[in-house]
């Protein structure tokens, strides 16, 4: 078996495929289309699965480092009564782990730092694979919108709106005033969320039904227009965000599965650029992690290359449409139900299920053993 991959695409999929890679013995390089990594992005919340696939690709201690363990928190509706609560503890007894909230620059950064300086390259754009050169294995990692995508898969439709917008940001300074760490709040075609990090700062999500392409000329007044008299949790979050520090984002999904994560005999595909989920269950990022410690697994664990790409997608294809159908389900029983009667069936339910239901809702994704590779 050849040693040498190229990995194109440098988020925290891509890097964490290579981190993978190198540790079973790999040379491996990537390719990311940007001059530089900037520190921007906001945060992410990792369940267990996406703990211990980080764990697997020795990173574990780095990250709990940067993280911050997510205790209490749990569903609301917009005048502030609980729906749900989770039980942080509790996973951390069935898991070994509470749900973690870390900045997306500390992710990328433990990352990045775990790898040689000189295997990572900015500023190389590759719009065909042709471009990656003569490797024994390419990893596309180029996201939601991947070139490569479209390329090895002509016939796919490729990623489609979601019928959701995004914006988000994090508080400029730490926000002790909160009573839970990680809360999701909905109402009508709108769900606002929060996660606190080890900083002491919290980022605010505010997930809405919208067609693509709608911006604000000024998004924080927006979002003060729109949450007007939801619980205070909600305005003083805004009220403690600069103006610039909003991002926006239209959320595009692949709905229409790809047939394969492998073309040919040297090509896999990882991350958004396989399977990009709508956030609902916070996954997106966990499963890219997966994929990257599940390939490497294979790489080590198989005779041949082909015989690696087969065993990795028969493992990760079904694990991956499975999130992804449970994530859209879960924002079409979240932010994208508007009908009075609907809700209010939605909001008894959830208050009605016990503690141990909630519990395996979350389990059923989170609860994932990875491969060893080392």
């Amino acid at each position: 078996m050849g040693n040498t991959a190229v990995v194109v695409g440098g988020g925290i999929g891509g890097l964490a495929a290579a981190l993978g890679l190198r540790l079973v013995g790999w040379e491996v390089t990537v390719l990311e289309r940007a001059p530089a990594f900037a520190e921007v992005g906001a945060g992410i919340s990792l369940h267990a699965n996406g703990v211990r696939a980080l764990e697997a690709l020795g990173v574990g201690e780095a990250i709990r480092a940067a993280a911050r363990p997510l205790y209490t928190g749990g569903n609301r509706t917009s005048d502030g009564r609980w729906l749900a609560r989770m039980d942080g503890a509790a996973l951390e007894r069935r898991l070994g782990t509470p749900v973690v909230g870390i900045l997306r620059a500390d992710l990328h950064r433990v990352l990045r730092e775990a790898l040689p300086a000189e295997a990572v390259k900015t500023g190389v754009e590759v719009t065909d694979v042709g471009d990656a050169g003569d490797a024994d294995l390419i990893v596309v990692a180029d996201g939601v919108h991947s070139r490569l995508r479209a390329e090895l898969f002509p016939g796919h439709p490729g990623p489609v709106h979601s019928g959701s917008t995004v914006l988000r940001a994090i508080t400029e300074h730490p926000f002790p005033g909160l009573c839970s760490d990680l809360e999701l709040t909905w109402g009508p075609g709108a769900e606002f969320g929060h996660i606190l990090f080890a900083d002491g700062r919290a980022e605010w999500h505010a997930v809405l039904t919208s067609p693509p392409g709608v911006r604000h000329p000024d998004p924080l007044a927006a979002m003060r227009r729109r949450f007007h008299g939801w619980h205070d949790t909600v305005p003083a979050l805004l009220d403690a965000t600069r103006p610039e520090d909003v991002l926006h984002h239209d959320i595009h999904e692949l709905v229409t599965p790809l047939p394969s994560f492998t073309v040919g005999d040297r090509i896999a595909v990882l991350g958004d650029a396989a399977h990009a989920m709508t956030p609902n269950l916070g996954q997106g990022a966990s499963q890219a992690l997966e994929d990257a410690a599940v390939l490497a697994a294979c790489i080590a664990a198989e005779p041949t290359i082909p015989s690696a790409l087969r065993r990795y997608d028969a493992e990760r294809r079904p694990r991956t449409r499975s999130v992804a159908r449970a994530a859209r389900q879960a924002g079409r029983m979240g932010h994208r139900l508007t009908h009075p009667l609907a809700v209010a069936l939605r909001d008894t339910a959830l208050r009605l299920a016990p503690s141990e239901a909630t519990l395996r809702a979350v389990l059923r994704h989170a609860d994932w053993t990875p491969p060893r590779l080392r």
